[in-house]
C-alpha cells in the first residue's frame, strides 16, 4: 500500500507535456492599429423560412489610414455591433495601397463602373478638396485622397459606389509605371 501512494505522488507531482502553459497573446503588448473606420451602410435582411422570419444585419465598412491604405468589407450577424465588427475585420484584411501624387491627389482620370452603378474620377488642383458625397467620399477620405472630383452616374447603391471607388484608386497607375511601360523616363512624359 505505502508503494502505490508513493507511486501517485511522484506521477501526480511530475509535469506532464501537455500541461505546459500557452503563452498568452496580450493585447497590450500589440501595437494599436492606425486604421480609422467608417460605417457605410447597415442593412435588417430577413431570411423566410418554414416558421417564420429570421432578421439579421448585414454591415458595410470602410476602414483606412488616411495615408494611402484603404479597405472594404462586410459582415453579417444576428446583432448589429457584431455585425459591424466582422465588417471592420473583413475590411482590413483587405486593405489596398493607393498611389497618390504629392500625398493629395490622383494620376489619373478614370472610370470603373461595379453592378448598375458608375463611379468617374478625376485628379483636380491643390485646395479643391474632395469633391464627391456618401460612400465615394468615406473611401476617398480614408485613402487620405485629399484633392479631387467626382461623379456618380447610374445607380445609387451605396455598396457598389464604394466598391467602384475602391477598384478606382486600386486601377491608378503611377507616373513611373506609366513611364516604365512606354519605355520612357517621368521627365520625358510631362
Amino acid at each position: 500500500m505505502n508503494e502505490e501512494n508513493k507511486k501517485s505522488v511522484s506521477t501526480e507531482s511530475k509535469p506532464r507535456k501537455f500541461d505546459k502553459k500557452r503563452p498568452r497573446n496580450n493585447n497590450s503588448s500589440r501595437p494599436k492599429s492606425d486604421l480609422e473606420d467608417k460605417v457605410i451602410e447597415i442593412r435588417r435582411v430577413t431570411k423566410v423560412v418554414k416558421g417564420g422570419r429570421q432578421f439579421r444585419f448585414a454591415a458595410t465598412v470602410v476602414v483606412g489610414n488616411r495615408k494611402g491604405s484603404v479597405g472594404l468589407g462586410t459582415g453579417k450577424a444576428k446583432e448589429m455591433p457584431d455585425a459591424v465588427k466582422k465588417a471592420k475585420e473583413a475590411a482590413s484584411k483587405n486593405l489596398i495601397k493607393v498611389e497618390l501624387i504629392d500625398n493629395r491627389t490622383i494620376s489619373h482620370d478614370i472610370i470603373v463602373k461595379e453592378g448598375a452603378c458608375r463611379v468617374m474620377l478625376k485628379p483636380a488642383k491643390e485646395g479643391t478638396g474632395v469633391k464627391a458625397g456618401g460612400p465615394v467620399r468615406d473611401v476617398l477620405e480614408l485613402a487620405g485622397v485629399k484633392d479631387v472630383l467626382s461623379k456618380s452616374l447610374g445607380s445609387s447603391t451605396k455598396i457598389n459606389a464604394a466598391r467602384a471607388t475602391l477598384r478606382a484608386l486600386k486601377d491608378q497607375k503611377s507616373p513611373s509605371h506609366v513611364a516604365y511601360l512606354r519605355d520612357k523616363t517621368v521627365e520625358e512624359l510631362r
